[in-house]
């Protein structure tokens, strides 16, 4: 398979980022340094480029097209200016996706989804969709850059206008930005205040280079991004989260509804009525050694479950990372032994947020 490049691209190796492969594209894993990069958007603002994901535009009647039977949550009742997180699912309320639908007028939608998915992810919601309605993939021509960061809204403010201090959280607003259409939303993905950017694709490369002219920016890379999300207890499809796994096991279920029709409604009701045996569970291990995926959870010296993410945090100084456990044992304070046959390292199950000093909700 080809590998994708960005528009930003030319950008990252001028700024000697190290490269990876990520979902088929072309990523930079780091500029000077993940932790680094990870504490400047702690503190200040940090780019990220998100220009690999995908953006769907769904015009026509929400109610009467059967767009809203693709998703476990509502979506009819989105106010427009805002956006709402949730999934899609198969037919046993495996999630397929996880995304974000935004409501940018009575009859229109963007729909934000994971890069590695975006092929089958459009396939699947146009299943419910009915003829007469306008549903096209955008992402070749939509390009998205996240701005994190405590002090993102002086900057954004600074540079597009003072209109932009009254976004709300998980709410956005449509701008001009160098003469294009732009969308400007406040989702976030660092547990930071911070905005998404989404804007023509021929035009984020001279956006990227503009914000970072300004000394309080710094570009961040796939490492640090890896880490502000695990410290917020966010998942990563793929990892924490994927098609034999149901919102209920992920304790995502507050982002599933069970008053309408959608793929794998009952195995969601069945699941809500009787429970699950294993579910996701945030761990601390009070000491710099961080287990990896794969790494086996042990409690009593019985396996008890396995590690899907898992990371040094270096605001908490010390491992932390995500996992599926026995049900029973998901109980914060519940001490653990996290092992890969040849390391073990002590932790305890701990809320989420792991970090909780985030500044996103906050403001």
């Amino acid at each position: 398979m080809n590998i994708k490049n960005t528009p930003i691209y030319e950008s990252h190796l001028r700024a000697n980022a190290r490269m990876t492969d990520f979902a088929g594209w072309n990523l930079p894993i780091q500029y000077t340094g993940i932790i680094d990069e990870a504490l400047h958007c702690r503190k200040s603002v940090s780019l990220f480029d998100t220009c690999h994901m995908g953006q769907f535009s769904f015009k026509g009647d929400i109610r009467k097209s059967g767009i809203e039977n693709a998703f476990c949550f509502p979506i009819s009742d989105i106010k427009i200016g805002r956006c709402r997180y949730g999934f899609i699912l198969n037919g046993i309320g495996g999630i397929i996706d996880d995304l974000i639908v935004y409501r940018i007028a009575v009859d229109e939608l963007m729909i934000v989804v994971n890069a590695a998915t975006t092929e089958n992810d459009f396939k699947t919601i146009g299943q419910d969709i009915a003829g007469g309605c306008e549903y096209k993939n955008i992402s070749d021509i939509t390009a998205k850059i996240d701005v994190q960061g405590p002090l993102s809204r002086d900057l954004m403010a600074e540079r597009f206008g003072e209109q932009i201090r009254s976004i709300p959280y998980f709410g956005f607003m449509k701008m001009n930005i160098m003469g294009r259409d732009a969308i400007i939303s406040r989702t976030g993905y660092t547990g930071e205040l911070g905005y998404e950017i989404y804007i023509d694709a021929s035009a984020a490369a001279k956006l990227w280079d503009s914000l970072l002219e300004d000394e309080r920016v710094k570009p961040a890379g796939l490492g640090a991004r890896d880490i502000l999300r695990l410290e917020m207890g966010y998942c990563l499809y793929g990892s924490d989260i994927d098609d034999m796994t149901s919102p209920i096991e992920a304790d995502l279920g507050v982002f599933v509804v069970t008053d309408k029709e959608y793929r794998g409604i009952r195995g969601i009701l069945q699941q809500k009525e009787q429970g699950v045996p294993r579910i996701r569970a945030g761990f601390i291990t009070h000491s710099r050694r961080s287990p990896r995926h794969g790494y086996r959870i042990f409690h009593d010296d019985a396996m008890s479950g396995e590690i899907t993410s898992g990371t040094f945090s270096p605001t908490l100084n010390s491992g932390i990372g995500m996992g599926y456990i026995d049900t029973a044992l998901a109980k914060p304070g519940t001490k653990v032994v996290l092992s890969d046959g040849r390391v073990s390292i002590d932790a305890e199950i701990a809320e989420f947020p792991l970090y909780k000093k985030g500044t996103a909700r906050n403001k």
